[in-house]
């Protein structure tokens, strides 16, 4: 039986609720990390709680708790259920309040620790790559619900996911109202072409911790990476394309809009990278138990 954590105490997952009036049930009014746990120790929990707060702080939300005593609750967490390897997901809710829309009537904050055992997210699919579907969703504006927010609203993700599982697709390929290519339903995207790896800019797209890893990780290896604007025709000219994200890891796309990327396999840049993503999220991290 797994144990959440809801507001300071752990209760079993059957019994951990929040009110009926809690915003984050409400209107989506709070947010959220996705985090993993690899062999006892925890990829990049310090970066993955800043980016927490830093959204809260975007949206006056005032977590009530500090960022190194919510890095013990996950670590606790994660403890409590016996958990090696694992997806962590935190969540602050803006707590209970009335049916209206002002936050102000909300007093109390709620936070929520979930942790679970996780496996590969798409099985075998990182041998053969996903196939990923362009759809007509388009990524909410910076100037209207900021993309680097991770809240609690993820409908613009999953109506994007629900138009991609229509058409057959492993993973959605969302643009930004200008056409521009912004990122997938849950990961960020890469394209290689001519030995150079290019990733959009985060303007449009969410600040991901593992992207930031593999970028770094391909500086180190020596490639030549670089962020730009980019559309549709460089997906369907490129000669790799993979996706990467906490739930994802490192994932090759090997088809866009039935199209094939380069030789429809994952390519060697890919595969280079995951290779040395999968080192790197095995033999470092924030340890569990001491």
């Amino acid at each position: 039986m797994s144990l959440i954590y809801l507001n300071g105490k752990f209760v079993p997952a059957e019994q951990a609720a929040v009110s009926v009036f809690d915003h984050g049930f409400l209107y989506g009014d709070g947010v959220f990390e996705g985090i993993r746990a690899y062999g006892g120790r925890v990829f990049r929990l310090e970066d993955h709680v800043r980016r927490l707060f830093d959204s809260a702080k975007a949206i006056l939300l005032c977590v009530p708790m500090s960022e190194e005593e919510m890095c013990e609750a996950i670590l606790e967490t994660l403890r409590k259920n016996k958990l090696r390897d694992a997806y962590i997901r935190p969540i602050v809710t803006r707590g209970y309040g009335d049916l209206g829309l002002d936050p102000n009537k909300c007093s109390i904050p709620s936070v929520i620790i979930i942790a679970v055992e996780w496996g590969a997210m798409y099985g075998d699919l990182y041998e053969v790559g996903l196939t990923a579907i362009s759809v007509s969703v388009r990524r909410n504006a910076p100037d209207a619900v900021p993309p680097n927010i991770k809240s609690l609203n993820y409908l613009n993700n999953i109506l994007a996911k629900i138009e991609a599982n229509i058409k057959g697709g492993n993973e959605a390929i969302i643009l930004d109202s200008n056409g521009l290519l912004s990122e997938g339903s849950g990961d960020n995207i890469f394209v290689v072409k001519g030995g150079k790896i290019r990733t959009p800019h985060t303007i449009n797209n969410l600040k991901g911790i593992t992207r930031d890893a593999v970028m770094e990780l391909a500086a180190a290896r020596g490639y030549d990476l670089f962020e730009s604007d980019m559309g549709l025709f460089d997906l369907y000219t490129a000669d790799e394309v993979f996706v990467t994200g906490t739930a994802a890891e490192v994932a090759p796309v090997t088809k866009v809009d039935g199209r094939e990327v380069g030789n429809g396999k994952p390519g060697p840049v890919t595969k280079d990278l995951m290779a040395a993503f999968r080192v790197l999220a095995n033999s470092t991290g924030s340890p569990i138990y001491k």
